[in-house]
């Protein structure tokens, strides 16, 4: 086939261009999965199962696709889904299940990564360790601190690997932050503080439903729990006490949040460094996720730095670091396939994977729960 031929074709048989033809023309299924068959040129071994087909699972499903060793071969969906289109869609075949319990039970599937309601997690993760799936799991963990420790309690003595969508971790600015701190450009890291503004009201997709406790749990649990992780990445160590506070916008754009809208969580380390986290969904401006690293060498301000180790620096003025800030609360922008590129390589060796495995954001999460309960309480709390 002609350079030209070949273009065309792979235009009109195009994931997209499918999808969309199949909704006015459908085409016989099976010659459909002969095409997405040959389409594979690489031998995928492990086969995912998606829970949930929303927001979030657009993201993970081309992510997981884009991996050396995963591809998405069913979804579970309480929507109507049509699987040759969802086939088209993704560029590989999918099979469709509206029971959760037949989707777990086919020993065909190797991991499932879920995208549902974040108060589903919980028991369907705990449904899934138990029939012996590995897991991918958008944040939050859990809506509740019990939640979380019977999610602890069936993973225990398992070897079920799991993946907890914390892909701030995986960013380039964290990853090079990482690289900074360890070479010890910046000495000792005695305070940082790591804060999340994004406005969610009407106008955003999840506010639908974020806006309600039940739903959401909380400003952290919600959205600033990948600051609240980001900061406990930079900062090492073990938290021992958290106080926060807690207040909501006066903007009629924000009424129906039944839960406070902005959160400061101030953190006590067990070595005496301190830490601080915002959580401030109620902002009227563009998505800011703030970063500033403070030790005895140097500092780290979004994507400016300095460093008395590097004596050529004027002191009077920021340096320039060539990465992006995360930038976006847009799950399309996130690093999702770089993180699920490292859960699957894991995956591979038998271990767990570094920065994100469940294990991480159990610590993560404690500390969320215990600066809920200070907010709520108007006290300081121990861990």
């Amino acid at each position: 086939m002609g350079q030209g031929a070949q273009d065309a074709h792979d235009s009109v048989f195009s994931p997209g261009a499918l999808a969309d033809g199949l909704r006015t023309n459908p085409i016989p299924k099976a010659l459909l999965a002969v095409y997405l068959l040959s389409k594979q040129s690489t031998m995928k071994h492990y086969n995912v199962g998606v829970i949930g087909h929303g927001w979030v699972a657009s993201a993970h499903i081309p992510a997981i696709n884009a991996t050396r060793q995963g591809r998405v071969t069913a979804i579970y969906s309480k929507r109507d889904l049509d699987p040759a289109v969802a086939s088209a869609q993704y560029g590989s075949p999918i099979r469709v299940f509206k029971d959760l319990d037949a989707m777990l039970a086919d020993p065909d599937i190797h991991a499932v990564s879920l995208c549902s309601f974040p108060k589903d997690h919980a028991a369907q993760f705990i449904q899934a360790v138990r029939a012996g799936k590995h897991v991918i799991v958008e944040k939050p963990l859990a809506l509740t601190a019990s939640d979380l420790e019977a999610m602890a309690a069936a993973l225990r003595g398992s070897s079920i690997k799991t993946c907890v969508c914390f892909e701030v971790r995986f960013s380039a600015q964290f990853q090079s932050i990482h690289s900074m701190l360890q070479s010890g450009l910046l000495g000792e890291v005695h305070f940082a503080e790591v804060d999340y503004y994004h406005g969610i009201g009407p106008w955003y997709g999840q506010f639908r439903w974020s806006h309600q406790k039940a739903e959401a749990g909380s400003s952290l649990l919600s959205a600033g729990c990948h600051a609240l992780d980001a900061l406990l990445m930079v900062m090492g160590g073990e938290p021992e006490e958290v106080t926060a506070y807690a207040t909501s916008s006066k903007s009629p754009h924000f009424a129906p949040y039944d839960f406070p809208t902005t959160q400061i969580s101030i953190v006590k380390f067990r070595d005496g460094r301190i830490g601080k986290t915002t959580s401030c969904v109620d902002s009227l401006q563009p998505y800011y996720f703030h970063t500033h690293i403070v030790g005895s060498e140097g500092s780290i301000l979004d994507n400016k730095f300095h460093s008395q180790k590097l004596g050529m620096l004027d002191k009077n003025k920021w340096s320039q670091l060539s990465y992006s800030p995360v930038d976006s609360g847009d799950v399309k922008d996130h690093p999702y396939q770089t993180q699920f590129q490292a859960f699957f390589d894991a995956l591979d060796r038998g271990e767990d994977m570094p920065l994100t495995s469940f294990a991480d954001a159990y610590r993560s999460h404690r500390l969320i729960f215990a600066a809920d309960a200070s907010a709520a309480s108007g006290k300081p709390v121990k861990l």
